[in-house]
């Protein structure tokens, strides 16, 4: 585009092979605010990687991008006859031009030279070949700014910057807080190539007078990726797939609690240790800084050294703490060196310095890296991870050089034996005591408080209930964290009206706050509900043997005087109905997003029938079961009725239960998700059925498309949304043996092979008659599951 020409709100400029475009934009179709952006071009989402005003949207469609006479890049609002964005550069005879790359440049008459380049101011998105990081010569810091929300593209709370006051490193701040770092490999190794399937990433980085820099370029051009601080506060890669026709994630930052950047504090260990360990652990030398804090799961305030202890004297050395990511590098230094003795010699001789480390440089040459100061954010990397030499006073060189030898002295043998009688005897009589008080306190109340190992037996011994989860021996685990009531009541404010989530079956679920400021989800058995005390045993015993990405974590529990309570972790977004059957939050929700959903649901379901210990039948799948995190990955909820499936069956009334039992109940789940309606509602000119059977009436016109969700108006998804739509066919077949198991219900929603034609499913009427002429035929199996989704269970 030349200075005699324009660029108009509908008019797109594109790049050579058409790569890129350049235009005017609404973001999510929002609002009426409109923005001049760059966007892939041949890319079926529209992800914007480059916004000019930001800041400053235009209010309707009179918007014009054109080139005045001094050769500066001007946005004007025409119906305002207002200046909304500028170039802010001179030039004679220049044009703009919009590269391959996505870089739109402005570029001057006769020559190659770049006067400006979008490239050298980044938005939210790094693309193959931008550079960010610290320019010398202009002193402008390039980085990474996240939008505000979906919606709004104006600076948001995150960024992505390098950080230059000690050795250069990324971080990801919120504001001016810190949230997570890089590794230190930029600067150890300047040139760095990672493969990926079938191509190459190449990472650069430089630090000389021009600059502290950072690229990646692809070997392969026809590969699409970015980088991305989105308005959740996570780094991203992703790379387009052509096929499916979708954003895969390549990585993301951060990836869990311990990289958030000094979650455990000064001089400790994060290691994330599930709900059941604490990840936070002293190196050796020094113990928690406050022992309170430690004791409620919270490690922000580190560890010191152990008392009457001081470095700097006679006899002191250093411990290997094997395979970690290296501490935070801003206070450190690095010297080339001949051997490790002779880093190890620099450091000893610095009163200052408290660990070194040794490895290769980008030359391949010897790298000496000694820290002074705090070592901060550390975590282990057992992978690619670097020896690090912690410095430690000689009492404790001698006791951990005592640990490695493996043998003890009689005198120490002697010393210790006599140290653990005495400890034992204490040990004893303080139990004698206090079951003594504690016994006298209970009879005083007239309540008995009941451990957990109350419930095992008490499962144990009941034959009639010997299918209930916990009632076999194996089932029991006793390392669940047991939380005092008075804990749960400062948490949760009292059962505070306003902490209430929502109401189950079984009670209510509130939300709560730890000392340590975990929040947490804690649900209360309610005193009057029928089968709930047996439930919430059940639930008990099996949360506390699952884990699994896509199931709920189960904290810890409570049990005293009427009182059951399950502790979970907080799932901000609630469940998933408060979405896909809300006519607002939906909108939120697209196809991408909910394809996702589905297919973490249908993991869940693989590890609870096939890759857990035991398998288990949920028995109750449906959306508000479904709970979300921050980034909507969905968590299975609610194992108060689930079942373990042995070897034998137990069959209930006419049917019995089966893995396929909760196939059906997820291809109820998968038309829902798609057609954003719940099952037992009227449709159109069919009041009589429920949403399988107008779902399957669609199919046999071959009119399935016409149930999905109206606010799902994405270009090229319509081919994958009717497969999805036969796979959820397939699951509510009527005869249970023609149902895939939920492993092939997975390998069917992740590829494209040909699937058969599903068969007429189960409970399409939402009458009771229906039932009844299903319940006539004894000859075929059905499961108690079914007919509690479709008839006793409304959705």
């Amino acid at each position: 585009m030349y200075p005699n020409q324009s660029l108009g709100d509908g008019d797109v400029l594109l790049s050579k092979n058409e790569n890129f475009a350049l235009g005017f934009f609404t973001p999510n179709n929002s609002s009426r605010r409109r923005y001049v952006g760059i966007w892939y071009n041949k890319v079926t989402e529209k992800n914007v990687v480059w916004v000019a005003n930001r800041e400053n949207p235009i209010n309707n469609t009179s918007g014009v991008l054109s080139i005045d006479q001094r050769g500066n890049l001007l946005l004007y609002d025409a119906s305002r006859r207002t200046l909304v964005w500028s170039a802010n550069v001179s030039s004679k005879g220049s044009h703009i031009q919009l590269l391959d790359s996505g870089n739109l440049v402005l570029v001057e008459e006769n020559s190659t030279l770049y006067v400006w380049q979008s490239f050298d101011h980044p938005i939210d998105t790094l693309l193959s070949g931008m550079k960010i990081g610290l320019d010398r010569k202009t002193g402008q810091n390039r980085f990474l700014t996240s939008w505000r929300s979906s919606d709004d593209p104006s600076q948001g709370d995150y960024m992505c910057k390098l950080d230059v006051s000690g050795s250069p490193l990324f971080f990801l701040y919120k504001g001016s807080t810190r949230l997570c770092r890089t590794a230190p490999w930029p600067w150890l190794l300047p040139t760095l190539f990672l493969q990926s399937n079938s191509f190459r990433y190449f990472y650069f980085f430089s630090n000389n007078q021009d600059g502290v820099l950072y690229s990646y370029t692809l070997d392969d051009s026809s590969v699409t990726t970015r980088l991305v601080v989105d308005d959740s506060g996570y780094v991203s890669s992703y790379m387009w797939n052509e096929r499916d026709k979708r954003w895969n994630s390549i990585w993301s930052a951060p990836k869990d609690i311990c990289h958030e950047y000094r979650h455990c504090g000064a001089y400790s260990i994060c290691a994330p240790g599930g709900p059941i360990m604490f990840e936070c652990s002293c190196l050796p030398g020094f113990e928690p800084k406050s022992p309170r804090d430690w004791h409620w799961r919270d490690g922000s305030s580190g560890c010191v050294r152990k008392q009457n202890i001081s470095l700097c004297g006679n006899g002191e050395g250093f411990l290997k703490v094997a395979q970690m990511e290296l501490p935070d590098t801003s206070l450190v230094g690095a010297t080339k060196f001949v051997n490790s003795l002779e880093c190890r010699q620099q450091c000893l001789r610095n009163c200052s310095c408290t660990a070194y480390a040794t490895t290769l440089g980008n030359e391949k040459e010897n790298v000496c890296l000694m820290w002074f100061g705090e070592l901060m954010d550390m975590r282990p990397a057992p992978k690619w991870g670097i020896d690090l030499l912690v410095r430690v006073d000689s009492i404790t060189l001698a006791e951990n050089a005592k640990k490695n030898k493996g043998y003890l002295s009689k005198k120490e043998l002697l010393v210790i034996s006599l140290s653990i009688d005495g400890v034992l005897l204490t040990l004893f009589l303080m139990v004698v005591c206090v079951r003594l008080i504690r016994r006298k306190k209970l009879k005083a109340n007239g309540q008995k408080r009941r451990p957990l190992i109350h419930i095992t037996s008490k499962l144990r011994s009941s034959k009639e209930n010997s299918n209930v989860i916990g009632s076999q021996e194996s089932s029991v685990h006793p390392d669940v964290p047991f939380y005092d009531f008075t804990t749960i009541i400062a948490a949760t404010n009292n059962f505070d009206s306003t902490n209430k989530l929502g109401r189950g079956g079984f009670g209510s679920v509130y939300k709560g706050r730890l000392p340590n400021g975990v929040e947490i989800a804690v649900k209360r058995l309610s005193n009057d509900s029928g089968q709930g005390s047996q439930e919430f045993k059940n639930e008990v015993m099996l949360m506390a043997q699952l884990q699994h990405e896509n199931l709920v974590k189960l904290l810890g529990y409570c049990i005293e005087k009427d009182e059951n309570i399950l502790v979970y972790e907080y799932l901000p977004n609630k469940s998933l109905d408060n979405f896909i059957f809300d006519e607002k939050r939906k909108l939120e929700l697209n196809w991408r997003q909910r394809r996702e959903i589905l297919v973490g649901i249908a993991k869940g379901m693989v590890y609870l029938h096939q890759d857990s210990s035991i398998k288990i039948i949920h028995r109750d799948l449906k959306a508000s079961n479904i709970l979300l995190d921050n980034k909507l990955n969905p968590k299975i909820s609610d194992f108060g009725i689930a079942k373990i499936s042995g070897g034998e069956h137990k069959y209930v009334i006419f049917g019995k239960f089966s893995t396929k039992s909760d196939v059906f109940s997820f291809g109820v789940l998968l038309l829902e998700i798609i057609s954003g309606k719940r099952n037992n509602v009227d449709y159109q000119n069919h009041p009589s059925l429920n949403l399988i059977g107008f779902a399957w009436e669609l199919w046999k016109q071959d009119k399935a498309l016409e149930m999905i969700d109206s606010s799902l108006e994405e270009p090229g998804f319509s081919y994958e949304a009717l497969r999805w739509i036969q796979v959820g066919l397939l699951c509510v077949q009527e005869c249970a043996a023609d149902r895939p198991a939920m492993s092939e219900v997975v390998f069917m929603l992740g590829n494209n092979t040909s699937l058969p034609s599903p068969k007429k499913p189960a409970f399409i009427l939402r009458s009771s008659s229906n039932l009844d002429k299903s319940m006539n035929r004894l000859g075929e199996p059905y499961s108690v599951r079914e007919v509690s989704i479709t008839i006793l269970e409304a959705r």
